[in-house]
């Protein structure tokens, strides 16, 4: 008597309708694809997300890690601005001052006959009259200068 239908249903029920008990392939389809969608919706919002730091990253720009902090303040805080600033810097060229200011500094410790990298203490050691060491060249010490025409 359980396997009849009620009398007042229609005849030919459509295929989503199940038996009681029985497994809904509809439900299950739709949460296979709900799952889905999210996965995908969140990697590809994670791989915009990380668009400026892979810029930054194959690139070799110097200023990669003020990029990735920006693009991790973005992802914590939800300021949009933050990334948007990690984006511009990826994409600009911030020229190379240390290396320039670096050669400037080797070429005037040539010039001042100052061994290569102790400009700073080899011109206080100088002015302190204390010898340089082994290897270095004796640079005669730095005279005050006196104003021009008073000799």
């Amino acid at each position: 008597m359980a396997d009849q239908a009620h009398p007042v249903a229609p005849h030919h029920l459509p295929a989503f309708i199940t038996d009681p008990g029985g497994t809904d392939y509809l439900m299950v389809a739709a949460a296979v694809i709900l799952i889905g969608a999210v996965l995908g919706i969140g990697l590809l919002f994670l791989r915009l997300h990380t668009l400026p730091e892979r810029i930054a990253h194959k690139s070799h720009k110097l200023q990669f890690e003020i990029v990735a902090v920006l693009g991790l303040l973005a992802l914590f805080t939800h300021v949009h601005l933050f990334w948007v600033i990690g984006l511009l810097l990826a994409l600009i060229d911030v020229p190379d001052f240390s290396g320039m200011f670096s050669r400037m500094a080797g070429a005037l410790e040539k010039i001042a006959g100052i061994a290569p990298g102790r400009g700073g203490e080899a011109a206080s050691d100088v002015e302190h009259g204390i010898a340089p060491l082994e290897g270095e060249p004796a640079s005669a010490p730095i005279a005050a200068s006196a104003p021009a025409g008073q000799h």
